[in-house]
């Protein structure tokens, strides 16, 4: 199987920076780039299955107090018109929400103890077998690519995989700084240089303040204490074993705040409690194959023979759907942010990925 795997809420809200203009062209080009990734990845990838994963309140808020707690001094610092344009989004986005999980058949996973990303390693980990593709502009999946997991970046339309990176004409992307080739990640090295060095995004501090890349003569780097993490030679120890002093004269050991920090960032060293979760988390599965209108009022007496229906539907849906297209189109698209929801539903109806209930 090849599973798509949206990263939802992170997909839809980057998108909205993508463009500097009104409300309703910021909302167009999020559901635009939301729905042309998942449509991209689909044709490029042949994909089998999407699997939306959603937010829940993190268990990392209480195993580490700190954790995005910059959000909320962002989030307080906003003005009146910013305030305004989170709720619209945020109600386009539960829109969004209620869409995909009641009339499409495609998986839509969430928990209240659950972020996406566990919910996105999760699905991976349970799948060994099959071949996933991650859409998300979170550098935190980097650990998770592998011959059988990639990444699209849809805001930047960068493709990962264990390869390289790729822009969307298949061509390897170039560093902005050094104008080389960007190499293969290596998501070991990817993982314990931000276990190390932290996560400023997510407030998560780093295990050892100004620690360099690469060793002196006289101090370890990161390069020389990787080299070591299975041996757990000099290197290793003597960069672990390190102590320091943060700004409210508190001491720290290395090795501590990094072993927190592997809780925190490795999606696969969640606590055993929080593995169950996710290894548990409820599933609504249903193969896309094709489109299938099916009936569901039964409790409706005005409804008879509503096999016959949807079989009619069925048969009359291409030639009557491009009637009601051209339609709708002239009569009732004047913005842009619907202009861009009619015209992807469209495609994306058209395009049999879309199973609706009636």
């Amino acid at each position: 199987m090849n599973y798509i795997l949206v990263d939802t809420a992170n997909t839809f809200f980057r998108s909205k920076f993508a463009i500097q203009s009104d409300l309703d062209s910021k909302i167009g080009m999020a559901l635009h780039i939301t729905f042309n990734s998942i449509r991209k990845v689909w044709q490029d990838f042949k994909g089998d299955h999407v699997v939306f994963c959603l937010e829940g309140r993190s268990w990392r808020k209480d195993f580490y107090e700190p954790y995005k707690r910059n959000r909320k001094n962002v989030r307080d610092a906003r003005t009146e018109k910013e305030v305004e344009e989170d709720e619209v989004f945020w109600e386009t986005f539960d829109n969004f929400k209620d869409f995909i999980d009641q009339k499409t058949n495609c998986t839509v996973l969430q928990n209240p103890q659950l972020e996406a990303d566990d919910l996105i390693a999760g699905w991976v980990q349970a799948h060994p077998n099959d071949n996933h593709f991650i859409i998300s502009t979170d550098g935190d999946f980097a650990q998770l690519i592998a011959p059988n997991v990639a990444q699209y970046n849809g805001v930047q339309e960068i493709t990962i995989t264990h390869q390289g990176y790729f822009d969307d004409k298949g061509n390897r992307v170039k560093d902005k700084k050094t104008g080389e080739e960007r190499p293969a990640p290596n998501p070991q090295w990817l993982l314990f240089e931000k276990c190390m060095r932290g996560d400023t995004a997510d407030n998560v501090f780093s295990a050892f303040p100004g620690v360099r890349t690469k060793g002196t003569k006289t101090k370890v780097g990161l390069t020389e204490a990787f080299e070591e993490r299975n041996s757990k030679g000099y290197s290793w120890n003597n960069m672990m074993l390190q102590r320091w002093v943060d700004h409210e004269g508190f001491e720290h050991r290395v090795i501590d705040d990094y072993q927190r920090n592997v809780t925190l960032c490795d999606l696969s060293a969640q606590p055993d409690e929080i593995k169950t979760i996710i290894k548990f988390a409820p599933i609504k599965y249903l193969p896309i194959r094709e489109m299938n209108f099916k009936s569901d009022l039964r409790k409706d007496k005005r409804i008879v023979a509503k096999d016959k229906l949807a079989a009619i539907l069925n048969k009359i849906v291409p030639i009557s759907l491009i009637i009601y297209i051209l339609w709708f189109y002239a009569h009732h698209v004047s913005n842009l942010r619907w202009h861009v929801i009619f015209i992807m539903f469209s495609e994306n109806l058209i395009s049999n990925k879309i199973t609706f209930t009636i």
